[in-house]
């Protein structure tokens, strides 16, 4: 998959229980918004740039970004959020989006490269990042040694009715949709800590704050 041609979705569209409810993106680390330090390590990385996110938009008027609300209710998960990536960008024209979370700041400089140069070969560009097992979280879905992280991938713009299926039918388990259409895996290392440690607690933008 050819790295020039892949637009990116910011996904921020769920419901920060943990964190108390509200956005997690506008939350401050290190005198800018999570939302911020995102778009900053991945805009270099694509060709354009879109946050999916529901409720009133204007909240994210001064980033300029289209904002795609789940096409379906009830925040089914990020595959939702996938989805509304992928119908905007079949309106650009684009073969495949990259998504990242816009709670995780740290995530690889290098995320959209690796993860096209992984899906070589493939007919429907599908792969999700993955950090070796013991550098990652337990509470995310572990194959072969690996740690998957679902909101890190390339999807193809192809398959986005197949998800809508999906997705209608109930599915909310990335891997459960990824696994049966050949999806792949880009490996990125975990030392000296994981890249896509995601800030879902107070206690975790503290953690975040010490990473800076």
């Amino acid at each position: 998959m050819p790295i020039d041609r892949v637009p990116g979705v910011i996904l921020a569209g769920g419901l920060a229980t943990r964190m108390g409810g509200g956005d997690k993106a506008l939350l401050p680390l290190g005198g800018q918004t999570l939302l911020d330090r995102v778009i900053a390590r991945l805009a270099p990385q694509v060709t354009g740039l879109a946050l999916n996110a529901n409720g009133d938009p204007r909240r994210f008027a001064g980033w300029g970004l289209p904002v795609l609300p789940d096409p379906l209710p009830g925040h089914p998960g990020p595959l939702a959020g996938v989805l509304a990536g992928l119908d905007w960008a079949a309106g650009q024209g684009a073969e495949a989006i990259v998504t990242v979370a816009a709670d995780t700041p740290f995530f690889p400089p290098d995320l959209v490269a690796r993860l096209c140069a992984a899906s070589a070969g493939q007919v429907h560009p599908l792969v999700l990042a993955a950090t070796p097992r013991e550098g990652g979280a337990e509470t995310r879905s572990m194959t072969a040694g690996l740690i998957r992280h679902p909101t890190f991938g390339l999807w193809p713009v192809a398959l986005r009715d197949d998800l809508r299926a999906a997705l209608a039918a109930g599915l909310k388990k990335v891997v459960l949709w990824t696994d049966p259409h050949g999806g792949r895996t880009a490996v990125f290392a975990a030392a000296p800590f994981d890249p896509f440690f995601n800030v879902n607690t107070p206690e975790d933008l503290a953690r975040a704050e010490a990473l800076l």
